[in-house]
């Protein structure tokens, strides 16, 4: 789905072919912010390149949503969030940011919109989950209205992490 979404500081858009030098400076090549996530850091600005022609060719799928986010202010490329799958009918959320961008809102900002998003295609919940050590990313959560729903304990990139299971619901 192609989609363009606004807040106060962002837009939220789709990604394009453009993007991948941004990307790949900004977060997907830093061991840090891709600590906590499904996929490793990118090696060469090929892999990134490589995964943005994947995202991109997912548009044409209705219920992919993936979007770029970008500061409204100079149209800066700072993160990317979207719905990476589906549980039961239940969207999933994930996201990720710049290291110089981490706690100054964006993320919670993106994800409350997206979330708003969601909501008004009808969905009644949906799905955030967190490694219990990733202290700022549960905090998002709980600022969008997450509640903790179970933790279990899942292996991500050869690493044992507690995950906390989050929903947020629509009428919170």
């Amino acid at each position: 789905m192609l989609l363009t979404l606004e807040t106060e500081r962002l837009i939220l858009r789709p990604f394009e072919e453009n993007d991948a030098k941004a990307m790949f400076d900004m977060w997907a090549s830093d061991e840090e912010v891709t600590k906590f996530l499904t996929w490793n850091a990118h090696r060469s600005i090929e892999d990134t390149k490589n995964i943005l022609n994947i995202w991109i060719k997912q548009y044409e799928k209705l219920e992919r949503i993936n979007c770029a986010i970008v500061l409204k202010e100079n149209n800066v490329l700072i993160g990317g969030i979207d719905v990476v799958g589906y549980l039961d009918k239940v969207p999933v959320i994930g996201y990720a940011i710049s290291r110089k961008y981490w706690n100054k809102g964006y993320v919670t900002e993106a994800c409350m919109c997206l979330l708003d998003f969601l909501f008004s295609l009808g969905y009644e919940k949906v799905r955030i989950d967190a490694a219990r050590e990733n202290i700022e990313s549960n905090k998002v959560i709980q600022k969008c209205g997450g509640k903790l729903i179970n933790t279990i304990e899942d292996s991500i990139k050869n690493t044992k992490r507690v995950i906390n299971q989050y929903e947020v619901y629509r009428n919170n």
